[in-house]
């Protein structure tokens, strides 16, 4: 079996050599760099799970109540309500379960889109900081990726931050009518059920967005989304017109309504497709570089793995974990 980037066997080129040795240095470099997490920031800040702690913490009788505080008030809830109902049940757990098995899903994410390259993401600081805070942007990029072979998967996407929905410019430009159909249809069902059971919700959600727009987006990456918007939007089009799938993933990255370092992790569903070709979608069968059932096959592995840990080691891995995210107990880690 071929060993994984960077321990391959050297190839017998010089000059190859000397490329795979610049190559390695990189990702060594970056592996030592995003060390820095786990080793200095966990223990001087202890907000291990900062987004993750929004999931947990969701409180359907008032859900943006937290949001109108401000945008960036601990366990602001800033998704739409079906987001809300999926993610509310994981609040049963305890607090250091439920972070424990959140980065066990995200590390499944990145072995489903890595695959053999999967070590060599953990030497990218966006990922480093993506597992650090627990947002849903892995989530979201293995939605992306399989979005092509099951574009109902999108509404993930568009229902989770909205503007990422961009992607969707792929059906349109290809006119894959019927797969554009089942993704707006499928998120258009969902946002309607939610607004029947909880019509309020949805006010909410609506005017607690508006009420933080001006707020500072201190340590985003520039520039704004009115800027970044239509530029995603040329790119999803080119891509499409050129046959490259890569380019959604990368446009979704760009549409974030906000981009942060650790968002850039969206734009990893691009190396499935990638590693296929650069003009993948010319190729036969280049759907099946995202397999649900391979996705479903790691995730179950990796958090069976998880719950095994946990089982056996579970009142020291508690003690770390809720040493590791200690600042975040404002609300009695309870609303």
């Amino acid at each position: 079996m071929d060993r994984p980037p960077p321990f391959e066997p050297l190839p017998p080129e010089r000059r190859a050599v000397r490329l795979r040795g610049l190559r390695d240095g990189l990702i060594l470099a970056g592996w030592m760099a995003c060390a820095i997490v786990p080793l200095m920031v966990v223990p001087i800040n202890q907000s291990a799970g900062y987004d993750a702690y929004s999931y947990w913490s969701v409180h359907l009788p008032d859900l943006y109540g937290r949001t109108f505080e401000g945008n960036f008030t601990l366990g602001a809830f800033r998704y739409t309500p079906p987001i809300a109902f999926l993610l509310a049940p994981l609040g049963l757990l305890p607090w250091w379960l439920f972070l424990w098995l959140w980065l066990a899903l995200m590390v499944a994410c990145l072995a489903f889109l890595g695959g053999r390259w999967s070590l060599v993401l953990l030497a990218l600081p966006p990922v480093a900081l993506e597992l650090y805070h627990g947002n849903v942007h892995l989530l979201m990029a293995v939605a992306v990726a399989i979005g092509f072979r099951h574009p109902w998967v999108w509404s993930f996407v568009v229902l989770a931050k909205i503007t990422p929905g961009i992607g969707l410019l792929w059906f349109a430009v290809r006119r894959e009518w019927r797969s554009l159909a089942v993704a707006i249809a499928v998120t258009a069902a969902v946002a309607l059920a939610s607004y029947v059971v909880a019509p309020q919700t949805w006010t909410d959600f609506v005017a607690a967005t508006l009420s933080n727009l001006d707020q500072p987006q201190h340590f985003s990456v520039p520039p704004p989304l009115p800027v970044r918007l239509p530029l995603a939007a040329l790119l999803a089009i080119w891509g499409a017109r050129t046959d490259r799938p890569w380019t959604v993933p990368v446009a979704a990255a760009m549409a974030l309504p906000i981009v942060w370092v650790h968002g850039l992790t969206v734009a990893l569903a691009a190396i499935p497709f990638l590693r296929r070709d650069d003009r993948a979608a010319t190729r036969i069968g280049w759907q099946e570089a995202t397999s649900v059932r391979r996705l479903a096959l790691i995730v179950a592995v990796v958090l069976g793995g998880a719950l095994l840990v946990a089982l056996l080691l579970g009142s020291p891995l508690q003690q770390a974990l809720e040493w590791a995210s200690a600042s975040l107990d404002p609300y009695g880690r309870r609303p």
